[in-house]
């Protein structure tokens, strides 16, 4: 059978809780923390089950609003301060497009990255299943 868990889109205000409670709901290992290192444990390990899972977003309407563009832009205002010379350009490109309500937003970023190992994704044989409610 395969391992449901539960997300509480109500208690998403920012990208950061959302970690803190995906943390809390699915993983038993420590991780980075960050969009790279979530893309890594939806692969399993990390506490996540090999086998894949099923991973239930409720209340994701009020999640689409939590992370919508005003935490995109602190999101990319942050990567901007630690990024590196050569990534400045492109994720200020990417700062201005969210400060103008355009591009994908966190919301956004988080259902890519889950969708990529999901049926019909590019990874998809790791078989996470999302449900938004």
């Amino acid at each position: 059978m395969t391992r449901e868990y539960c997300i509480d889109g109500n208690l998403t205000e920012s990208l950061e809780a959302f970690f803190d409670q995906f943390s809390r709901v699915v993983l038993t290992e420590p991780w980075g923390r960050d969009l790279d290192a979530f893309n890594d444990v939806l692969r399993g390990g990390f506490g996540t089950p090999d086998e894949g899972f099923i991973l239930r977003w409720k209340n994701s309407a009020r999640s689409k609003e939590l992370l919508s563009y005003s935490e995109t832009v602190r999101q990319l205002e942050l990567r901007l301060l630690g990024c590196d010379f050569t990534s400045r350009g492109l994720v200020a490109r990417d700062l201005s497009a969210a400060q103008s309500g355009v591009g994908p937003t966190v919301f956004e970023w988080l259902i890519e990255i889950i969708s990529v190992h999901g049926a019909g994704g590019a990874e998809g044989a790791d078989n996470v299943l999302l449900i938004l409610e």
